[in-house]
């Protein structure tokens, strides 16, 4: 594990303190911690820590502080204590973290920086290491950017290590034996003389033992849970349909409610007239909110069709209304005023291309909506001074400081319970829909609030994912590229969300760059330069950010530049890349999908490479173009995770991520009309269906040189691969998403 595993005492504290008559074991970084948020009613002089592990006598908890929406991360989070802790899977009790700075998220920063991901040399690894520094001291508990396990891959195998050790001395101390003499087996000590001491009866001798400074952490040839495909944690609950979801939250006395806002994203409401709405049956209220009205009622079918009888007013807005003018606007900011970044800038662009043949094309890509399969919605809660936020989350930090700035109640009062969420992909990074429900709750105290919208207030309420303009001029000279002129025009994701959340936002915005500046391709006139649009609508974190629009953008224009120097698209790729876990993926998709074979009249191959989020992912797809439309046949994924922890979960990432990435292709597309989001719900913006979606073979590779989340990058190659496959089966060369707009799909 090298440095990052070494863990001294000078820059470690793991405790432990009694609780229930148990222990809680904790893990953390630096000679401060922040308060233990399991332990908030200590007394003096016992232990402040960041908890990991509870045992007490009901059982073995593992915490896990980041957000469960699908991608299986409390699965793998819990196995990396339970590995170090010598307890199996079954025999635990996963809980969601608190809402806790103790909790921050180090790797989002970390990887925030302006180096290519494939620079490990000093410089870049001392500024990544330094970014926990401030990572520390803003405390955002934020999941997103696929990295959950990269967080927590050392700093949960350490808190189970450190328990499991505490555990030994608490039964040596017990049997009065040597630590030596004892070893752990499913979640109890043993003793040399095959005495058995489970672990919930050790943990009140164990409160009273200081932690290992520098506990050892197993090999990986040792391992018994990590490296192998687990079983989900929650496939019980939402095979049965227990899990709680927060949606499903049900408290005595409580009243339902629903919101009309602007349908003018950023507009005013100038004035409205509920009075038929008040006379509906089950209506109990009105509530005015800071940009919109709520209605609340005895359940929530009332509450909307309540809401639907109310007469609004609503203001215009400032910025472009209308999809055209808004793609003019972005025309506009092809200019030296607008620019935000050129992260690179290699060779001389302008000589290669004066004498050269020049591809000089645009592309295009829309907003999109995250269209989650459960709809914005929380539950709150205000009585006697306490705030409780019922939200399935990725920011509930956030949502502790915003719930401070609503209510004056100060945030050791606000309590955060995160459930389960039908889906994320970066819209439950927001928490405008929980700020609404804690101000209805604050005009109704004492009584619990349940805000749901409707589907179409959730379409037309989104934070987009921003639409963009590529524009591109290359060249080829010998069968390989040999000027990459790249310019992306968009709106600032960052600027946006972070504006929102009140937070520093300095510098350029990388995503508008991402996966075109950072490719490792050796190309040797390669300038990428962004543009950034002055903000307008509210865009956010899209599954897999910048990097889905620019995944689209840069592998089409390289498929281009293949056909243009007449080699095979996958073998120039080979041929240029520089980075040999990346060679790897393409030689291994390349393998994987036989690809060279010949192929049934009508079909084409199409190939993407894109490096996201640090992990080379190379994806081939195989359509059929017929009378009926375009059909896509298979798709064939490589992907390098640096160590993968469960195999079967990062292969139904990388094929969820595949799925997301071509529904968005095919048919997905925000437009605007009088300032107005016309799509609104999925009649209109629809999904990929169960008898459109390819089969999806995929291979994990382990050649990278850290370990990576995988929630994200499995969707930037989509886009580009079946493209390329369209125009290899055609002739049609699609610039512009969704590709609907140009042929009809089977």
């Amino acid at each position: 594990m090298g440095r990052a595993a070494k863990i001294t005492r000078r820059t470690l504290l793991v405790g432990s303190a009694a609780i229930a008559g148990g222990v809680i074991f904790g893990y953390w970084k630096y000679k401060q911690p922040y308060n233990n948020p399991l332990l908030a009613n200590l007394k003096d002089g016992e232990a402040s820590l960041t908890p990991y592990v509870r045992i007490d006598q009901q059982g073995i908890t593992i915490i896990t502080p980041r957000a469960e929406m699908g991608q299986g991360v409390h699965t793998t989070l819990a196995a990396l204590v339970a590995e170090e802790l010598d307890v199996d899977l079954a025999a635990i009790n996963v809980e969601h973290g608190p809402a806790s700075s103790a909790y921050f998220n180090s790797a989002l920063l970390e990887e925030g920086v302006p180096f290519k991901p494939t620079d490990h040399g000093r410089m870049a690894e001392g500024v990544r290491e330094f970014m926990r520094v401030p990572a520390k001291f803003l405390g955002l508990q934020l999941t997103g950017g696929s990295t959950s396990v990269p967080d927590g891959f050392v700093k949960m195998r350490t808190a189970g290590a450190a328990a499991r050790q505490t555990l030994l001395m608490a039964a040596a101390t017990k049997l009065n034996v040597e630590v030596a003499s004892l070893r752990t087996h499913d979640g109890a000590v043993i003793s040399a003389d095959g005495s058995v001491l489970p672990y919930t009866e050790l943990a009140s001798v164990a409160a009273d033992i200081e932690p290992p400074a520098e506990p050892e952490l197993k090999p990986r040839s040792e391992w018994r849970l990590l490296g192998k495909s687990l079983p989900r944690v929650d496939v019980v609950a939402k095979s049965t349909g227990t899990a709680e979801y927060a949606i499903d939250v049900e408290l005595p006395g409580m009243v339902y409610a629903t919101i009309r806002r602007n349908p003018r994203l950023g507009g005013s409401m100038n004035g409205y007239d509920a009075s038929a709405a008040e006379k509906m049956t089950g209506v109990k209220k009105i509530v005015e909110f800071t940009d919109g009205v709520a209605v609340v009622a005895t359940n929530t079918w009332y509450a909307i069709k309540a809401a639907d009888a109310i007469e609004f007013d609503w203001g215009k807005v400032e910025y472009p209304s209308s999809t055209a003018e808004i793609y003019a606007q972005f025309e506009a900011c092809f200019d030296d005023k607008y620019e935000d970044s050129q992260a690179r800038d290699d060779g001389d662009i302008e000589a290669a291309l004066i004498e050269a043949d020049v591809l000089d094309v645009e592309y295009r890509a829309p907003f999109l909506a995250h269209a989650t399969m459960e709809p914005m919605n929380a539950v709150a809660l205000l009585q006697d001074g306490r705030l409780d936020i019922w939200a399935g989350n990725q920011f509930p930090t956030q949502v502790k400081i915003d719930g401070e700035t609503l209510t004056g109640i100060e945030q050791d009062n606000i309590h955060v319970h995160t459930t389960y969420m039908g889906g994320g992909f970066g819209r439950r990074a927001e928490i405008d829909f929980v700020r609404q429900a804690i101000e209805i709750a604050q005009q109704m105290p004492g009584t619990p609030v349940k805000l749901t919208w409707t589907r179409e207030e959730d379409m037309t309420h989104d934070v987009y994912r921003p639409a963009a303009i590529a524009r591109f001029r290359g060249a080829v000279a010998d069968g390989k590229p040999s000027a990459f002129d790249l310019r992306l025009a968009t709106l600032s994701v960052v600027e946006s969300q972070m504006g929102r959340y009140d937070l520093p936002v300095g510098g350029p915005d990388l995503s508008i760059v991402q996966s075109a500046w950072e490719q490792p391709y050796a190309i040797p006139n390669y300038r990428v330069t962004g543009y950034r649009v002055p903000a307008m609508l509210p865009v956010g974190f899209w599954r897999s950010v910048g990097a889905s629009q620019n995944g689209f953008f840069h592998e089409s224009m390289i498929d281009e530049l293949a056909y243009a120097a007449e080699a095979d698209p996958l073998e120039m790729r080979l041929a240029i890349v520089s980075h040999e876990p990346s060679r790897k993926v393409i030689e291994a998709v390349a393998d994987l999908s036989s690809w060279g074979a010949p192929l049934p009249a009508g079909h084409g191959r199409g190939v993407a490479f894109v490096y996201s989020f640090g992990v080379p992912v190379a994806e081939v797809i195989e359509v059929a173009s017929s009378d009926a439309g375009i059909r896509i046949v298979k798709v064939w994924v490589a992907a390098d995770v640096g160590t993968a922890l469960d195999p079967r979960n990062i292969e139904a990432q990388l094929q969820s991520g595949v799925n997301f990435g071509l529904a968005a292709a095919m048919q997905g597309e925000i437009t605007l009309e009088d300032g107005k989001v016309q799509q609104t719900n999925f009649h209109n913006y629809d999904s990929i269906r169960m008898n459109q979606a390819p089969p999806i073979e995929v291979r994990v590779l382990e050649n990278g040189a850290k370990i990576r989340g995988v929630g994200e990058p499995g969707t930037p190659p989509a886009a580009a691969a079946l493209a390329n496959a369209i125009f290899a089966a055609t002739g049609e060369r699609i610039r512009e998403l969704p590709l609907n707009k140009h042929v009809r799909f089977a």
